[in-house]
């Protein structure tokens, strides 16, 4: 099969190992239109759930990576300088780009081109192709370009997000809140390396306005979320990467294929980073799609099967994430809470998770929470 794929995330790479893994004689290329170490962002995190899928999927794969992620067994929530650690909830850690560039060499010792620095300015310029697999991004140009086709939605969402660095390492991953005179912030920051910290600021849209970062520098801005977050970064500075203020664009698309072209990733759908599963998401597309491919070798046969398969427990994830990042959105209203309860209301955000659950999880969190509220089911 002669198979091109645009974009040259870990979407496009990991389909790219599974299907020369599958079948040696598979042709393909994967352009990718940035340099081999051009990168956005810091590390990126992985849930314990989805490094088992992984795990059952491709030991190897699974094996490859785990050696070089950081790890951790809980996450903690950070409210009014109280610190409250919640169990149960393991994540992994690896840098964006040392993901990519273990992906990238995985690749290229099977065989694969990925020929970097390569615009492909339309699908046909890419010649001839049984497949062609869009994975470029959440700004994918063939979802643009051929979103009536597609059915795709874009609903950007009001807060206001900014991706930091940072040398301070910090032991789990922690939502630190902090409440000033211009409003409520949230810090998402984890370890990603022995010696790197990714740091996401978020604020609403009054606290934005309140702030004044529409007329601040990108230092002045920089400086702003030092001093708001000092404590938590115990001395040590923030670190930009182009960081700048953006706002999340939740993405849906009702078709996933035309012809013989199909999307992946951020392409076919966005994940709010406050659930930490767009990777993931992006990888078991990948899986979803080879299986598909695997089952059924007609290809427009296989890409209708990989939608009506793989929808169902997509649009469960998808769905979570957009109550999740909804619940960001009206933080600044949960700032009464005490550090407990919110620790609580966390978990609960998304309605997936019952007091049950958390009792199995964290004992000591769901106690606590029921001696506050003595009339909480059980």
């Amino acid at each position: 099969m002669k198979i091109r794929i645009i974009g040259a995330g870990p979407a496009g790479l990991y389909f790219a190992s599974l299907m020369k893994a599958a079948d040696p004689t598979h042709d393909i290329v994967i352009v990718e239109r940035n340099r081999r170490d051009a990168t956005w962002g810091f590390g990126v995190v992985f849930s314990d759930r989805a490094l088992e899928f992984l795990r059952a999927e491709d030991e190897a794969m699974y094996q490859y990576l785990i050696a070089h992620m950081e790890t951790w067994p809980d996450l903690a929530i950070v409210h009014r300088g109280e610190r409250i650690g919640i169990a149960g909830n393991g994540f992994a850690s690896i840098g964006r780009l040392e993901l990519l560039t273990l992906l990238y060499r995985r690749v290229e010792q099977q065989g694969i081109e990925i020929r970097f620095e390569t615009e492909a300015p339309s699908v046909e310029s890419l010649g001839p192709a049984d497949l062609v697999v869009a994975s470029d991004g959440a700004f994918s140009f063939v979802r643009r370009d051929h979103a009536a086709r597609l059915g795709t939605t874009t609903d950007w969402r009001s807060n206001p997000f900014i991706w930091y660095g940072t040398t301070k390492v910090f032991d789990s991953l922690t939502l630190s809140f902090r409440q000033t005179g211009d409003g409520t912030f949230c810090a998402h920051h984890y370890r990603y390396s022995p010696t790197m910290s990714t740091f996401l600021v978020e604020v609403d849209a009054d606290t934005w306005q309140r702030a004044g970062f529409d007329t601040l520098s990108a230092e002045q801005t920089m400086a702003h979320c030092e001093a708001v977050f000092a404590e938590e970064l115990d001395g040590h500075r923030l670190i930009s990467n182009h960081s700048t203020w953006r706002r999340f664009p939740a993405i849906w698309n009702d078709h996933w294929s035309f012809d013989n072209v199909v999307l992946l990733g951020d392409a076919l759908r966005t994940v709010h980073f406050s659930i930490g599963s767009g990777t993931r998401m992006a990888m078991e597309d990948a899986v979803a799609l080879a299986h598909a491919l695997r089952e059924t070798p007609r290809v427009a046969e296989a890409l209708v099967h990989f939608q009506q398969n793989r929808l169902p427990i997509m649009k469960k994830i998808w769905d979570a994430a957009d109550v999740s990042l909804r619940w960001y959105e009206g933080m600044g209203e949960l700032m009464h809470l005490n550090p407990t309860e919110l620790a609580y209301a966390y978990m609960r955000r998304t309605g997936r998770v019952s007091h049950e659950a958390i009792r199995r999880m964290d004992p000591r969190l769901a106690a606590a929470f029921e001696h506050m509220h003595p009339q909480t089911p059980v």
